[in-house]
């Protein structure tokens, strides 16, 4: 049997890519394969699994030494299970700058694209009869998959391919893309069940920038103001999250999917400096805005100094 798996933090392309890759070992290679996730799934994750009549993959802690598995949406061992480096990694597919780190037990299958969403380049190894055969519930995944990397095509990480992809297969499914677009961000704009410290973790990653450790956590929303009412308490739980896991600073960016821009909260004097170096920016305040700015993987990290 081999495990499927995405990053921690499960967002709605790790957390369908796992449950498309997993539909393709088994119904087309004849491959025994189960999708798994690293955590709960965010709330627009959680949308599409039951638009699209999925149960939640089980929550993977850990994998054994020797065990088969495939990792999607990362190659970034940071992000994935500790004993990663001791299981038998068969394959990589991804659409992230190459990390490093990751050991496998032999040569095997790695491919990372320069697109904006796991699943079109899942759909680039498929190809022919296993794209005609998919049926429509992997379809949705897909799209799903597409829309959300991509903030319905506004990220500046879109390619040609991946609206290409989203269309044919809005297509084939009988959905308008802008309704369903809709529909999902507004679930993912739903955060009123999560503490601000889960929120800060939600869409979060560290990135070691000059001599620090910056967590760097990312909120899309059509609905802004809800987050940003929260921002005191919000700044308080930073402080217990630097403390809990070493880290120097956490960056909170606000992502206004609708007017695209994005908020960042400054929480101190060295997150305001991160600010000013980073975006060329003068913060006058606890809050600045950055407008055009709602990619974490082309806009923010790229351009972060200390």
């Amino acid at each position: 049997m081999i495990k499927i798996f995405g990053h921690t933090a499960p967002d709605t392309d790790a957390t369908g890519s796992a449950l498309i890759w997993a539909w393709y070992l088994n119904d087309v290679q004849k491959k025994p394969a189960t999708a798994y996730v690293l955590g709960e799934p965010n709330t627009e994750a959680t949308f599409v699994l039951k638009r699209w009549g999925f149960d939640t993959p089980a929550i993977l802690t850990d994998v054994e030494d020797g065990e088969k598995v495939v990792v999607v949406d990362t190659n970034n061992p940071g992000e994935l299970p500790a004993n990663i480096n001791n299981a038998d990694i068969k394959q990589v597919i991804d659409h992230h700058a190459l990390v490093g780190g990751l050991t496998t037990k032999g040569p095997i299958n790695i491919t990372i694209r320069p697109v904006a969403s796991t699943a079109t380049v899942m759909a680039g190894i498929m190809r022919g009869s296993a794209m005609d055969d998919m049926p429509d519930t992997i379809k949705g995944l897909m799209l799903s998959c597409i829309l959300s990397d991509t903030l319905e095509f506004r990220s500046p990480t879109t390619t040609p391919r991946d609206v290409s992809l989203a269309h044919q297969l809005a297509k084939d499914l009988g959905i308008d893309v802008k309704e369903y677009a809709t529909e999902m961000f507004a679930a993912k704009s739903d955060v009123s069940a999560f503490s601000d410290l889960e929120l800060l973790k939600m869409d979060s990653k560290i990135f070691p920038v000059g001599d620090k450790k910056l967590r760097v956590s990312v909120l899309e929303t059509t609905s802004p103001e809800t987050v940003l009412s929260r921002q005191s308490g919000m700044v308080a739980a930073m402080d217990a999250l630097k403390a809990e896991e070493g880290t120097d600073e956490v960056l909170m960016f606000i992502v206004d999917i609708l007017t695209e821009q994005s908020t960042l909260f400054i929480a101190n004097d060295a997150v305001k400096s991160i600010a000013e170096k980073s975006f060329g920016v003068t913060v006058d305040g606890d809050t600045v805005i950055l407008p055009g700015v709602v990619s974490r993987k082309k806009q923010i990290v790229p351009n972060l100094a200390v």
